[in-house]
């Protein structure tokens, strides 16, 4: 198996098992995670999922047997095969859990899709990140929504024209990662992520992404005080919320923990 899912304590770990390949993708990979990850979301026993690789390698990205064999494929076909990378960037980015991307070594290409369509990603000091498609006269158009709402148009002007290589220590600066830290602590690093995660309301989580993504381009117009007012309203007067408070008043844990 290339793609494995392991449930363990409330998390699902949706790990790259194809090491010999650096785990590059190809279309059943791109399946296998996007059913990975519809599974996990609807799965009432998993509170956060993690993206993960074995190997040195987070992920070299396309596979060049599979790139190859879609060049010799006409438009529509290669349509058709696109959109299902895009299905995927959907299902991480659409997950109703939170998701956490652990990256290690090499990220290049579709790869760097994965991480930023995740809510967050810790890198090792070892990772290193490319949009290399330029140079094999393409661009990272699936991809682009996720990678450019991390990083920002002004710096994806500079790396998906030049490919590149970003070392870990600019991935954060770059919006790419929100740590970095040596490898030896990097299961470290995620566990407190995880711990953090597990101490919060699902749903309101969930609602915190909504949120932003709703506000993060909008006008600070009548529009959208009246829909984040209405927003808290609904959520302080519901279940998740009304236990939350409690909990708090009444210094109990709260009953998702």
């Amino acid at each position: 198996m290339s793609v494995t899912t392991q449930i363990k304590d409330r998390v699902a770990q949706i790990t790259l098992d194809n090491p010999d390949k650096r785990n590059a993708f190809d279309d059943t990979i791109i399946a296998s995670l996007t059913e990975a990850f519809e599974k996990a979301g609807n799965d009432d026993s998993v509170r956060i999922v993690v993206l993960q690789a074995t190997g040195k390698h987070f992920s070299a990205g396309a596979d060049l047997n599979w790139m190859r064999a879609m060049g010799k494929l006409d438009a529509q076909q290669n349509r058709d095969d696109a959109l299902k990378l895009a299905r995927l960037m959907q299902a991480i980015d659409q997950c109703p859990k939170p998701v956490i991307a652990r990256v290690q070594g090499a990220a290049f290409g579709g790869a760097l899709g994965l991480i930023c369509a995740a809510d967050m990603a810790v890198a090792a000091d070892n990772a290193r990140f490319c949009l290399s498609e330029v140079k094999l006269g393409i661009v990272p158009a699936v991809i682009s929504p996720y990678v450019v709402r991390a990083m920002g148009a002004r710096q994806a002007n500079r790396y998906f024209m030049t490919a590149e290589v970003i070392p870990a220590s600019k991935a954060v600066a770059l919006g790419l990662a929100h740590e970095v830290v040596p490898e030896s602590e990097l299961d470290e690093a995620v566990n407190s992520l995880i711990t953090a995660l597990l101490s919060a309301g699902p749903r309101a989580q969930i609602e915190a992404r909504n949120l932003i993504a709703r506000v993060s381009d909008g006008s600070i117009d009548q529009s959208m005080l009246n829909d984040t007012a209405d927003l808290i309203a609904r959520l302080r007067t519901g279940e998740e919320g009304q236990e939350g408070l409690s909990a708090f008043l009444e210094k109990r844990t709260a009953n998702w923990i």
